[in-house]
């Protein structure tokens, strides 16, 4: 199972079947699951979602990637392509060993000269590419900051302006607007470096609404936003004065069709896979399963109360799906992430027989934790340790709470990255 810590969590049959759900989601969007799905060979074509290339008119196929997906998606089509691969680079935060195509560790959340440095690498291997060639390109979350390339500042100020912006609680749209605008890297940049060669684009989805010129910062979409924009919004968070930028340059996105005739972005996996593949386990375990939505946003703690409001008033046996992205407004100095303030937040509301759970696909929700669960039994066991959510909660400071109390989900990196997910069940 994903859930490494399931043996200790499942303390009642509530319990060990949200957990199987939660599971069954993140076995839904197994990285090697998805890219087998959507590439193969078959005799002299390589099948690429609903393309296909005749093998024999090509010429180099090249794999380039970045993003927590893209080192196991490397893997894979390294297996699936075997002799026909020339090569490629991909950026994930963790470094592997593959046999034709480099791979680079790069830092998250935050950039740095290490993902200066492999950027570089990634752009130069797109160098001197023909019309016959393929470049086939795993785009996933986590992207934007690993594709840090900039022109006229340096990686710490765009970890300022990141911090600036989060802190601010910018949702991950305005935050990546302003990003395409930093790097040479972003905001179809990647396409442009292709062209003349065929590009196809996996796209793994972690951002609510799935819109493909946002993930990672869109690297491979023709951008619709503009430096105006960006400028717009880092005035709305007065991000220039907040950081000391006051002579920041923002890079306008190409905006050349030419570089996009040649390109194919395909939607891979998304929040939508997960919720499908938790609802079919909820229906299995006799739940009445329901996704409420698969494009959630807004205040962690905000949410957390709608959610539960509604759960207190849907019939026993329901599950309720939630897919999407929260946002913190930072007040404190603690530890945690999204997922594990709404579920923090939510404590206060949950009632006997409900069950609640926020966590991050990726399994770090900004912390070794991937998020957090709670019921009935999470209250009694804060009570009897004289713990106080409403404090850990003013200090933003989810993590410390869980941690001696123990409801946290433990995962480890997944391999996977569709946003966030919520269940609630209720069983009395």
């Amino acid at each position: 199972m994903k859930i490494k810590n399931f043996e200790d969590l499942a303390v009642n049959n509530l319990r060990k079947a949200a957990l199987e759900i939660i599971d069954a989601g993140l076995a839904a969007i197994n990285t090697e699951v998805v890219i087998r799905k959507n590439v193969r060979l078959d005799g002299d074509f390589l099948i690429i979602g609903n393309e296909s290339a005749d093998l024999k008119a090509i010429g180099k196929i090249l794999v380039i990637g970045v993003g927590k997906c893209s080192l196991e998606a490397a893997q894979v089509l390294e297996d699936i392509l075997g002799e026909k691969l020339s090569g490629g680079v991909v950026i994930d935060l963790h470094q592997g060993k593959l046999k034709k195509i480099r791979s680079f560790g790069g830092d998250h959340p935050l950039p740095t000269k290490r993902n200066v440095d492999a950027t570089r690498e990634l752009i130069t291997s797109l160098q001197g590419l023909t019309e016959k060639d393929l470049v086939i390109a795993v785009i996933s979350g986590g992207g934007s900051t690993l594709l840090c390339q900039p022109q006229n500042h340096t990686c710490l100020e765009e970890a300022e302006i990141f911090k600036c912006l989060t802190k601010a609680g910018a949702n991950i749209e305005k935050i990546n607007t302003v990003r395409k605008h930093l790097s040479l890297a972003r905001g179809g940049f990647l396409a442009k470096y292709a062209y003349p060669a065929k590009l196809v684009g996996l796209i793994f989805s972690d951002v609510p609404g799935d819109k493909l010129e946002f993930i990672a910062s869109g690297p491979t979409t023709k951008d619709t936003t503009t430096v105006a924009a960006a400028e717009k919004i880092l005035a709305e968070y007065d991000v220039r004065g907040r950081c000391g930028l006051r002579n920041l340059e923002l890079i306008e996105t190409p905006k050349e069709d030419k570089y996009f005739v040649n390109v194919k972005n395909i939607l891979a996996v998304s929040n939508q896979i997960a919720l499908a593949g938790m609802f079919l386990a909820a229906k299995a375990r006799g739940f009445n399963p329901r996704v409420a939505s698969s494009n959630f946003s807004g205040e962690a703690r905000e949410l957390a109360k709608e959610i539960l409001a509604e759960l207190h008033d849907s019939a026993s046996r329901t599950a309720l799906l939630y897919g999407g992205e929260s946002t913190v407004t930072i007040r404190g100095s603690g530890q945690g992430g999204r997922n594990q303030e709404l579920v923090l937040a939510g404590l206060a509301d949950v009632r006997l027989g409900e069950f609640l759970s926020s966590f991050a696909s990726d399994g770090r929700d900004n912390t070794d934790f991937a998020g957090a669960l709670c019921d009935t039994i999470t209250k009694d066991k804060a009570r009897q340790m004289r713990l106080k959510p409403e404090e850990y909660l003013k200090e933003n400071d989810a993590y410390n709470f869980w941690k001696p109390v123990g409801d946290y989900l433990l995962t480890g990196d997944t391999g996977s990255n569709v946003s966030d997910i919520i269940l609630a069940i209720k069983d009395g």
